[in-house]
């Protein structure tokens, strides 16, 4: 796994680093030597904010964890992406490294599986419409995210409300 470590308007301590790069060797059995692994280390009006994202081909595990350390956002963000493919591990079995998830009997114990995904289908007009009109468009009713079709590009695009309260325009890549 090929790690790399940013420090958003922040020097990363090289200690932190080797912290960070020993905790992932765990997830080496999961994937192969061609995945990536991306953390970001924040600070915020004292919190520590780590955000850890795994590729691994098309399939991207993501974890972004707060905490008073840098120590125990990473712990938690470990834990998250754990959980994460613990309880997805059947449909990511068919993915991930032959014998991957080889689990302790005793291990799998808190982890339940997803057995199916329940999926609601909503259809709704797609409007070629800015960005702005789409944030607009969000607001008025009230949702976390909304999909449109940009005026200018005709791409279908997506505007969501970000943690910390600016928002995000997701772009389909050509």
């Amino acid at each position: 796994m090929r790690i790399t470590v940013y420090g958003k308007q922040m020097k990363v301590r090289e200690s932190l680093v080797a912290l960070i790069e020993k905790k992932l060797l765990k997830f080496d059995k999961f994937f192969g030597s061609d995945t990536e692994a991306n953390i970001t280390c924040k600070a915020r009006k004292g919190v520590k904010i780590i955000e850890i994202t795994i590729t691994y081909g098309a399939t991207v595990f993501r974890a972004e964890e707060e905490s008073d350390t840098f120590i125990t956002a990473l712990d938690r963000s470990i834990e998250s992406l754990e959980r994460q493919i613990r309880k997805n591990k059947t449909r990511l079995e068919k993915k991930v490294k032959t014998g991957a998830f080889v689990i302790e009997e005793d291990d799998d114990d808190e982890f339940e599986e997803e057995s199916e995904f329940k999926i609601r289908t909503k259809t709704f007009p797609f409007k070629p419409m800015s960005p702005e009109e789409a944030i607009l468009q969000m607001n008025l009713l009230g949702h976390d995210f909304f999909a449109f079709t940009d005026a200018e590009t005709n791409d279908v695009c997506v505007v969501y409300k970000r943690k910390d309260g600016d928002y995000g325009l997701i772009v389909p890549e050509h």
